[in-house]
């Protein structure tokens, strides 16, 4: 990553840019199901899981295993990564997680 990466993804709970990313990396399992690059831009989607260890968005641990996809469009500069936008399925996440119905 750039010494000025930026990610779109705004979490009060995350430091920002390159230390946000890490911290989330020691708690988090992907696997790359695509990857996709043009130009300067490379996109993936993964699938990610973890166990509900510790409080997330208010809700006590649980101890379940929970999965979800990901999907990360990354803008490349001079080979490393200098901006990182990210959609995640929260929803599925928090029906889960039992803090919301399911369909």
């Amino acid at each position: 990553m750039t010494p000025n990466f930026v990610h779109h993804l705004t979490d009060p709970r995350l430091p920002a840019g390159r230390d946000g990313i890490k911290a989330l990396g020691q708690v988090i399992v992907a696997a790359v199901q695509d990857l996709i690059a043009d130009g300067d831009r490379v996109i993936e989607r993964t699938q990610t899981s973890a166990t509900h260890t510790g409080e997330f968005n208010g809700i006590s641990p649980t101890g379940k295993q929970v999965e979800w996809t990901e999907i990360h469009i990354y803008r490349l500069e001079d080979g490393k990564i200098a901006e990182q936008w990210s959609e995640i399925d929260l929803l599925g996440l928090l029906v889960q997680l039992g803090a919301i119905p399911g369909p």
